[in-house]
């Protein structure tokens, strides 16, 4: 049992001195967060989002995401993220935020606090690292990232941490300054690879065998007529995919059936007009990692990750940099009483 008398807090440069500058940690905790997913060893409520007048965008809200996660050490948390599209322009501040408290299972009692925007950002990227590894084509040497912003940043740095065989990342932002941001953090340290700048999402996208979208678009722009044979779609901001491509595609894959069958989404909204449904996915993405559904057959299928984003991700990777805090005396200790 944790000791109950003091909360370990956690700053973001904390978790970067326990790893979290790089993808290993996350994908290894996000993929006992999947298994643990398949095998039900989990209690997550639906999240709820908070919003109130002045709530221009889609992106305006607060978000709660509780979650107890069973395994070896038991937890539960909870990651608390709030968002404004106007921040980086209105505040120079980035455009979201996030705090987790994780609870000891036994008692209930708050054990930590930590910064949760990378956790957030970091574990994003490591569900589109592990599903690449279980839905790509197994020849892929093309990324193709649509919206270069710090999401996007973290996908791509995953994606190359995790696969030395991609040879080219193919850009494409509204705004052309933010792929030249990107570029230049990552063009030193992969030297090998080449990044290209598109003037259309459609040009970009047909290069892709590896899709990624990371914008804050409100409504779906991809047809499936841009999407090239064989290719994964990590549809990491949800809005961007067109309907007909959940319908065209040979496999469409969610994180969790619940969380993604809500908030008139793509899938929502196909599902109320009797077009999908649960016996039409192909899998949730834990049964792929667990092995009890295969994921790609061959390297022509065109497969559509829709991850909602699971509490559980936040909460595995949460418990995993509080354990190594544990054992390495990280962060500050603070009391409770």
């Amino acid at each position: 049992m944790t000791n109950t008398a003091t909360l370990r807090y956690l700053s973001q440069s904390d978790l970067k001195a326990l790893g979290a500058d790089h993808s290993h940690a996350f994908i290894e905790a996000v993929e006992e967060g999947l298994r643990l997913h398949a095998e039900g060893n989990f209690v997550q409520p639906l999240k709820p989002y908070l919003r109130w007048p002045g709530a221009d965008h889609i992106a305006d809200r607060i978000i709660a995401m509780p979650c107890y996660l069973g395994g070896e050490n038991p937890m539960a948390g909870i990651k608390w993220i709030g968002s404004r599209q106007h921040n980086p322009s209105k505040h120079q501040l980035p455009r979201a935020s996030a705090l987790i408290v994780l609870n000891d299972a036994q008692t209930n009692y708050p054990v930590a606090v930590m910064e949760g925007g990378l956790i957030s950002a970091m574990r994003t990227a490591a569900i589109t690292g592990v599903a690449t590894r279980y839905l790509a084509a197994s020849n892929f040497t093309d990324v193709t990232i649509i919206g270069c912003g710090p999401i996007a940043h973290m996908q791509v740095k995953t994606l190359l941490e995790q696969y030395p065989q991609i040879q080219t990342v193919h850009l494409y932002d509204l705004n052309p300054t933010a792929a030249d941001h990107l570029i230049s953090e990552f063009a030193a340290d992969y030297a090998s690879t080449r990044f290209v700048i598109h003037e259309s999402a459609k040009s970009a996208v047909e290069q892709a065998d590896v899709l990624v979208t990371c914008t804050v678009s409100d409504k779906p722009y991809i047809p499936f007529e841009w999407i090239k044979k064989g290719c994964f779609i990590s549809n990491i901001s949800i809005m961007d995919i067109e309907r007909d491509v959940f319908l065209k595609a040979d496999k469409v894959i969610v994180d969790d059936w619940d969380q993604s069958n809500r908030e008139k989404k793509v899938i929502n909204v196909l599902v109320e007009e009797g077009l999908f449904s649960r016996e039409q996915l192909h899998a949730e993405l834990g049964e792929i990692v667990c092995g009890s559904i295969r994921g790609r057959d061959n390297d022509d299928e065109i497969v559509l990750l829709n991850p909602m984003g699971m509490a559980i991700d936040d909460i595995v990777c949460a418990r995993w940099f509080y354990q190594a805090a544990e054992n390495n005396n990280a962060g500050t200790e603070l009391p409770l009483f």
